[in-house]
């Protein structure tokens, strides 16, 4: 995320700096680090909702190349409350993200010439994302070259 606001799953140590050494998740005018977290499922189902998405492209898949688990917020605890969308206002809330872990791939993504020959426990993860989101993941990129969008259509 750039700039200030709500960000429930924020990552704010060494995980989170990983990841955005990973991603190279810096300004490209200032600099700056740019917050990292995990993803943020009813932040995304939101989105999805108030935007009419009908597929979505995952990016930068290789940046969780070295996880042996990734991280799935799912719901939300509010004042002891379990809730699995987003309030309409969060700012000054206190939100614990409650997360589902997934299997991670760890290996490297970046010499795949087709999402065919990924690892089955990225196609998992895909699989997933698509189940919670309702919907279709269409791209996978899986580095910084055009070469390295994978159509995940068969």
């Amino acid at each position: 995320r750039v700039g200030s606001g709500p960000f429930p799953t924020e990552l704010l140590e060494e995980v989170g700096e990983q990841i955005r050494q990973e991603g190279r998740e810096f300004g490209s005018t200032t600099g700056r680090p740019r917050r990292c977290g995990w993803i943020d499922l009813p932040a995304m189902r939101y989105a999805i909702m108030i935007n009419g998405v009908t597929e979505l492209a995952m990016m930068k898949a290789d940046v969780l190349d070295k996880f042996d688990t990734i991280r799935a917020c799912t719901h939300y605890k509010i004042n002891g409350e379990v809730i699995d969308y987003l309030p309409f206002d969060i700012d000054g809330v206190a939100i614990e993200p409650i997360y589902e872990d997934v299997q991670g791939w760890n290996e490297d993504l970046t010499g795949l010439a087709s999402y065919n020959d990924a690892p089955q426990a990225l196609k998992n993860y895909v699989t997933y994302l698509e189940k919670q989101l309702d919907v279709k993941i269409t791209t996978v990129s899986v580095g910084p070259d055009r070469k390295q969008t994978l159509s995940t259509k068969k």
